[in-house]
């Protein structure tokens, strides 16, 4: 895959891709490149087990008990077996790193509509929503959501609104109802993450579809 293709891919600049690859060949990753070719990861190869220090495995439990508490069941799910597959393979203590961390975390539990908006992003699938902004009004969208925004006080999705024709962001408290579309995005998830990267807009400055 050339390095063109992998910056696409991922929405970056091929300034990124040749740098972290350069990182992961230094890192001892079997990664094979020739100019006009692309790159190429040779079959069979498995990363090494991972070491981490102290500080890292901190904050690896903290970051996982955080999602454990604040994602949707399959999230929380999913943080608790990452947490358990990556101490199996650190190097053994005399301690259980997990029940002796003495980090925990608080949380308001599972967001309304969080594994449907999931699943529309992770499907790059349309997604249609019925949303009350601050004053209550009703106003029915269809959005292309390609991030969320975990906040103290909200969950925020960031999308692309075919209504208004740009980035909108909507709270996820406010959404009385969201259905994934059959249609899918007509751009790639990672190009439309780019270039709401790049708007004038930032996520949590407040709920931009009440300006609508």
């Amino acid at each position: 895959m050339s390095a063109n293709q992998l910056a696409a891919e991922l929405g970056v600049s091929k300034r990124t891709v040749y740098r972290d690859i350069a990182t992961l060949v230094e890192r001892g990753a079997a990664i094979e490149g020739a100019p006009g070719v692309g790159y190429g990861l040779r079959a069979g190869f498995f990363l090494p087990p991972m070491t981490l220090d102290k500080d890292e495995l901190d904050a690896v439990i903290l970051g996982l008990r955080w999602v454990s508490r604040r994602g949707d069941g399959a999230l929380a799910r999913g943080a608790v077996d990452a947490l358990a597959k990556i101490v199996a393979v650190l190097p053994p203590t005399p301690d259980d790193p997990i029940a002796t961390s003495g980090l925990f975390v608080g949380g308001r539990g599972e967001p309304p509509h969080l594994a449907t908006v999931r699943q529309a992003m992770r499907e790059e699938r349309k997604l249609r929503l019925a949303y009350a902004d601050r004053s209550g009004a009703p106003t029915e969208r269809v959005v292309w959501p390609i991030a969320i925004g975990f906040f103290e006080a909200a969950e925020v999705l960031a999308a692309w609104c075919e209504l208004r024709k740009g980035f909108r962001h909507f709270r996820l408290d406010q959404i009385v109802r969201a259905e994934v579309s059959k249609e899918r995005f007509p751009k790639r998830r990672p190009t439309l993450l780019a270039d709401w990267r790049l708007s004038d807009r930032k996520l949590g400055r407040g709920d931009h579809a009440d300006r609508n």
